[in-house]
Protein backbone atom coordinates (compact mmCIF):
# COMPACT_ATOMS: atom_id res chain seq x y z
CA UNK A 1 0.00 0.00 0.00
CA UNK A 2 1.27 3.37 -1.24
CA UNK A 3 1.51 5.96 1.75
CA UNK A 4 -0.58 8.80 1.70
CA UNK A 5 0.51 11.76 -0.30
CA UNK A 6 3.18 9.48 -1.87
CA UNK A 7 2.98 8.36 -5.88
CA UNK A 8 4.13 5.02 -6.46
CA UNK A 9 6.95 4.42 -8.05
CA UNK A 10 6.96 3.77 -12.12
CA UNK A 11 7.85 0.46 -13.47
CA UNK A 12 11.42 0.08 -14.01
CA UNK A 13 12.57 0.80 -17.96
CA UNK A 14 13.29 -2.92 -19.04
CA UNK A 15 12.98 -3.81 -22.75
CA UNK A 16 9.97 -6.19 -23.40
CA UNK A 17 9.56 -9.63 -24.39
CA UNK A 18 7.34 -10.35 -27.06
CA UNK A 19 6.53 -14.07 -28.45
CA UNK A 20 3.88 -13.33 -30.71
CA UNK A 21 1.39 -10.65 -32.33
CA UNK A 22 3.64 -8.02 -31.23
CA UNK A 23 6.91 -9.62 -33.20
CA UNK A 24 8.06 -8.38 -36.14
CA UNK A 25 6.33 -8.31 -39.27
CA UNK A 26 2.85 -9.21 -37.28
CA UNK A 27 -0.38 -7.20 -36.91
CA UNK A 28 0.35 -6.08 -33.42
CA UNK A 29 4.08 -4.82 -34.20
CA UNK A 30 2.96 -2.94 -36.91
CA UNK A 31 0.12 -1.23 -34.87
CA UNK A 32 1.89 -0.27 -31.16
CA UNK A 33 5.97 -0.57 -31.80
CA UNK A 34 6.91 0.31 -35.46
CA UNK A 35 8.86 3.89 -35.11
CA UNK A 36 9.09 3.21 -31.45
CA UNK A 37 11.66 1.23 -30.73
CA UNK A 38 15.79 1.81 -30.98
CA UNK A 39 16.30 -2.33 -31.49
CA UNK A 40 14.93 -5.47 -31.95
CA UNK A 41 16.72 -8.75 -31.58
CA UNK A 42 15.95 -12.17 -31.49
CA UNK A 43 15.72 -14.11 -27.81
CA UNK A 44 14.09 -17.14 -26.08
CA UNK A 45 12.47 -16.55 -22.61
CA UNK A 46 13.58 -19.72 -20.41
CA UNK A 47 11.43 -21.97 -18.46
CA UNK A 48 8.19 -21.32 -20.34
CA UNK A 49 6.00 -22.75 -22.77
CA UNK A 50 3.95 -21.75 -25.75
CA UNK A 51 -0.11 -22.49 -26.25
CA UNK A 52 -2.21 -21.32 -28.61
CA UNK A 53 -5.30 -18.66 -28.01
CA UNK A 54 -7.95 -17.68 -30.37
CA UNK A 55 -5.40 -15.59 -32.49
CA UNK A 56 -2.64 -15.00 -30.29
CA UNK A 57 -0.65 -17.21 -27.87
CA UNK A 58 -0.07 -17.41 -24.01
CA UNK A 59 2.98 -17.94 -22.38
CA UNK A 60 2.85 -20.20 -19.07
CA UNK A 61 6.05 -21.02 -17.00
CA UNK A 62 7.43 -24.37 -17.34
CA UNK A 63 10.49 -25.39 -16.25
CA UNK A 64 12.61 -26.83 -19.69
CA UNK A 65 11.03 -25.86 -21.89
CA UNK A 66 11.38 -22.22 -23.70
CA UNK A 67 9.41 -19.58 -25.96
CA UNK A 68 10.74 -18.13 -28.99
CA UNK A 69 10.16 -13.93 -29.44
CA UNK A 70 12.10 -10.83 -29.66
CA UNK A 71 13.64 -8.33 -27.12
CA UNK A 72 12.08 -5.10 -28.26
CA UNK A 73 13.74 -1.79 -26.40
CA UNK A 74 11.03 1.09 -26.66
CA UNK A 75 12.26 4.46 -27.38
CA UNK A 76 13.20 6.29 -24.17
CA UNK A 77 10.65 9.11 -24.99
CA UNK A 78 7.65 6.67 -25.93
CA UNK A 79 8.36 4.41 -22.68
CA UNK A 80 5.70 5.15 -20.66
CA UNK A 81 3.14 5.59 -23.50
CA UNK A 82 4.20 2.20 -25.25
CA UNK A 83 3.70 0.70 -21.42
CA UNK A 84 0.21 1.70 -20.79
CA UNK A 85 -0.87 0.91 -24.87
CA UNK A 86 0.77 -2.83 -24.13
CA UNK A 87 -0.96 -2.92 -20.51
CA UNK A 88 -4.33 -2.13 -22.14
CA UNK A 89 -3.81 -4.61 -25.75
CA UNK A 90 -2.70 -7.38 -23.40
CA UNK A 91 -5.24 -6.94 -20.93
CA UNK A 92 -3.54 -6.16 -17.90
CA UNK A 93 -4.95 -4.17 -15.40
CA UNK A 94 -2.44 -4.16 -12.18
CA UNK A 95 -0.47 -7.06 -9.98
CA UNK A 96 -2.56 -9.71 -9.09
CA UNK A 97 -5.65 -8.28 -10.80
CA UNK A 98 -8.73 -10.30 -11.25
CA UNK A 99 -9.54 -9.14 -14.39
CA UNK A 100 -6.01 -9.56 -16.29
CA UNK A 101 -5.77 -11.46 -18.99
CA UNK A 102 -2.22 -11.45 -19.05
CA UNK A 103 0.22 -10.50 -16.28
CA UNK A 104 3.36 -8.35 -16.65
CA UNK A 105 6.30 -9.94 -15.06
CA UNK A 106 9.65 -9.34 -15.20
CA UNK A 107 11.88 -12.31 -16.08
CA UNK A 108 15.34 -13.34 -17.50
CA UNK A 109 15.94 -13.49 -20.98
CA UNK A 110 18.10 -14.76 -23.13
CA UNK A 111 20.22 -13.11 -26.28
CA UNK A 112 21.72 -15.76 -29.24
CA UNK A 113 24.82 -15.94 -27.15
CA UNK A 114 23.01 -16.96 -24.07
CA UNK A 115 23.33 -13.37 -22.46
CA UNK A 116 20.62 -12.80 -20.08
CA UNK A 117 18.55 -9.54 -20.06
CA UNK A 118 15.65 -8.85 -17.36
CA UNK A 119 12.45 -7.68 -19.70
CA UNK A 120 8.49 -7.57 -18.76
CA UNK A 121 6.85 -10.60 -20.34
CA UNK A 122 2.87 -10.88 -20.36
CA UNK A 123 2.28 -14.55 -19.07
CA UNK A 124 -1.16 -15.78 -19.07
CA UNK A 125 -2.69 -15.44 -15.93
CA UNK A 126 -2.68 -18.06 -13.24
CA UNK A 127 -6.19 -19.35 -13.93
CA UNK A 128 -5.86 -19.05 -17.33
CA UNK A 129 -2.77 -21.12 -17.44
CA UNK A 130 -3.57 -23.20 -15.10
CA UNK A 131 -7.20 -23.96 -17.93
CA UNK A 132 -3.89 -23.97 -20.67
CA UNK A 133 -1.89 -26.75 -19.15
CA UNK A 134 -5.25 -28.87 -18.65
CA UNK A 135 -6.67 -28.48 -22.09
CA UNK A 136 -4.70 -26.20 -24.14
CA UNK A 137 -3.09 -26.56 -27.63
CA UNK A 138 0.97 -26.63 -26.72
CA UNK A 139 2.83 -24.80 -29.86
CA UNK A 140 5.77 -27.41 -30.10
CA UNK A 141 9.32 -25.34 -30.05
CA UNK A 142 7.19 -22.42 -28.30
CA UNK A 143 7.86 -20.39 -31.47
CA UNK A 144 4.55 -18.43 -33.18
CA UNK A 145 5.69 -18.31 -35.87
CA UNK A 146 5.87 -22.02 -36.20
CA UNK A 147 2.46 -23.26 -35.34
Amino acid sequence: MTPVGRTPEPPAPLPFFVYGTLRPGEVNHRLFLRGRTVAEEPARLPDAALYDGPGYPYAVPRAGSAVVGELIAPEPGAYGELLAALDELEEYEGPGRPGNLYDRTVREVLRPDGTPVRAWVYLASPLLARDLEESGTAIPGGDWFGR
